[in-house]
């Protein structure tokens, strides 16, 4: 059986063999250039077939992976397939078809005995999947990451205060967002460079959930503007401005990795950038940032913004309450506390610790949302309890993206929301607006406990 496999995947590299003929092995001429751009995966009915550089220090196997081993070459290129999983030898049957190409059968039911149990799982398998450089921009923070470690770690220094001897024998986890339905408060963050994960990027994303967009005033107020009327001819809800990127933050993993910034889809044909610009000294990605981002924003571009759409915009980056005050006083429709994934000011505060301040300064005159160290459903929870409408959830997503594709990004989000009902039922909460701040104990309260 694994040589029909072989004989069919090798056929479906050079096109259909004549029926009196094997098919003959690929000739080095046709890897030349590397292999990313002639790797051909077929699905056949059991089982994938991935056609794989047999050497990764061969000149044919792609500049990303050369010098690495066998196994963690082959992890690094998961991601040609949106749901391959991680190589383990029990469901691999390699078979060598020359000096440069191994090819890969893969058993797919077996593949799903052993999927991720949790968001950290999927970062593990994100990191061996993806080339250092692109999980680094993903993963990475600002500087000394203090906020990055933060956005996660003070989310475990509240505690849950849980009620027993309810009924929970139906727990309901809709919501309601700018008079939209949801069947959950788990919202995909608006994030960019989806593609970095997977080939599929944005699109396979999309499928897996209703994701939102973001927009990201440029220099060139008619490009903002060419992308409005574009998000709402396409029947979008809803606008997010980012409002934390006047520039962009040091992110030296970037700058030591050389991070070239990526292709933007939405900006064919409304800007041109120089592919050669010059990285000494940082990334490329700085390069692209100076060249777009505007330090001049200010909130009269708020006001400008909502001149040219009906469309209701939430604005992106508010951690104090000054701002968000300021916010609904400009008439922004819903503000969502956001440090930018930790990747602009370093010791910002952590989005959870600063929630409850923005809530308290809108004072329910416009919904506010959160982003930032989301990992379990209790972060989820703990979030709701502080007062907000919706959590945004980001990179975890894309960690299930790296590793499995849409399925991947899909099991992330099935994953924190059979958490999140999990810590609901625990709790003694029949429905999201059953979900108070007494379910929660923060630092704070603690330290007033005391005094």
């Amino acid at each position: 059986m694994g040589q029909s496999l072989l004989a069919k995947a090798v056929a479906a590299t050079r096109g259909p063999a004549p029926r009196a003929q094997r098919a003959a092995p690929l000739s080095e001429g046709s890897v030349q250039g590397g292999l990313r751009a002639t790797v051909t995966a077929c699905t056949l009915k059991h089982e994938r077939v991935m056609i794989l550089p047999a050497n990764p220090s061969s000149p044919h196997a792609p500049a990303r992976c050369q010098g690495k081993t066998e196994q963690s070459h082959s992890r690094r290129l998961i991601f040609l397939k949106s749901d391959a999983t991680n190589f383990q030898a029990r469901r691999v049957q390699i078979f060598q078809l020359n000096e440069h190409i191994l090819v890969f059968l893969v058993d797919k039911a077996k593949m799903e005995d052993n999927l991720p149990v949790n968001v950290r799982e999927y970062q593990e398998l994100a990191k061996k999947a993806l080339p250092k450089m692109h999980y680094d921009y993903i993963n990475g923070g600002a500087e000394d990451e203090y906020t990055l470690r933060e956005n996660i770690a003070a989310y475990g220094r509240i505690l849950l205060r849980p009620r027993v001897l309810i009924d929970v024998s139906k727990i309901d986890m809709s919501t309601t967002l700018l008079g939209y339905n949801m069947p959950s408060p788990i919202i995909v963050a608006p994030t960019g460079s989806h593609k970095l994960a997977n080939p599929e990027g944005e699109v396979a994303t999309a499928r897996a959930a209703a994701a939102c967009k973001t927009l990201m005033v440029y220099k060139r107020r008619d490009v903002s503007a060419t992308l409005v009327r574009r998000a709402e001819n396409l029947g979008f809800k809803a606008i997010v401005l980012t409002v934390d990127t006047p520039v962009l933050g040091r992110r030296e993993a970037d700058i030591r990795n050389k991070m070239i910034a990526p292709r933007l889809a939405n900006l064919e044909g409304l800007m041109s950038f120089d592919d050669n610009l010059d990285s000494e000294g940082g990334s490329k990605l700085e390069r692209f940032a100076h060249e777009t981002l505007d330090p001049s924003l200010s909130w009269k571009d708020v006001e400008w913004l909502k001149s040219i759409t009906s469309l209701p915009i939430l604005l992106k980056g508010i951690v104090t309450a000054e701002d968000a005050r300021k916010a609904v006083e400009v008439g922004a429709a819903g503000v969502i506390v956001s440090n930018h994934g930790a990747r602009q000011l370093d010791y910002a505060p952590p989005t959870i610790a600063a929630l409850e301040e923005v809530v308290k300064a809108v004072a329910g005159a416009v919904p506010v949302l959160v982003d930032g160290g989301v990992r379990r459903g209790t972060d989820v929870f703990k979030a709701l309890a502080l007062g907000a409408t919706a959590v945004m959830v980001g990179r975890p997503v894309l960690f299930g993206l790296a590793a499995r594709g849409e399925a991947g990004a899909r099991h992330v989000i099935e994953m924190l929301n059979r958490e999140l009902e999990l810590a609901m039922a625990l709790c003694g909460c029949r429905s999201v607006a059953e979900v108070t701040r007494r379910h929660v104990l923060t630092e704070g309260d603690r330290i007033r406990a005391l005094l």
